[in-house]
């Protein structure tokens, strides 16, 4: 926690709790951080869900959420998030948020101990405010369950 703290002070990240908008109850994490300005506009996320809430689409409405904040509030160009390769439900969820694979970082997180590769995704302003726009077009809600939508 007092980490989070420093780079929340610094501006480098910020860290959000995920929370069932019915119930309330903690559902996962995501964090924007990395945060850079000036010539790169630019940042990362990381996030986590808890075991018997994944697969519900809560992830999918919390990055939605996540962009919107980072592009439109923070004025950010570019997003970044990287996932192991064999974490085949963390990819989609970003290949449905809208982001795009640019390849493969070796050794690049160490994880339980261990350097693992990763996949690294990235999705630039004007391709989320396309995808945003082209939704609006077609009028199709971002989660068609009312129930299920996260808040952060």
């Amino acid at each position: 926690m007092r980490r989070y703290r420093q780079e929340m002070t610094a501006g480098s990240a910020v860290g959000y709790f995920i929370f069932h908008k019915k119930n309330s109850n903690l559902l996962g994490g995501i964090t924007i951080g990395n945060i850079r300005y000036g010539v790169s506009q630019s940042a990362q996320i990381g996030y986590w869900m808890g075991a018997r809430h994944a697969g519900n689409g809560f992830m999918q409405d919390a990055i939605g959420a996540l962009l919107e904040h980072a592009f439109n509030g923070m004025r950010l160009h570019r997003i970044e998030a990287a996932c192991i390769p064999t974490n085949t439900r963390s990819m989609h969820v970003l290949e449905k948020a809208g982001f795009t694979r640019e390849g493969l970082l070796r050794s690049y997180l160490r994880i339980n101990g261990v350097w693992q590769d990763h996949c690294i995704y990235s999705l630039i302003a004007d391709e989320h405010r396309q995808k945003q726009e082209s939704m609006q077009d077609r009028r199709i809600p971002v989660s068609r369950d009312e129930n299920r939508e996260a808040k952060l």
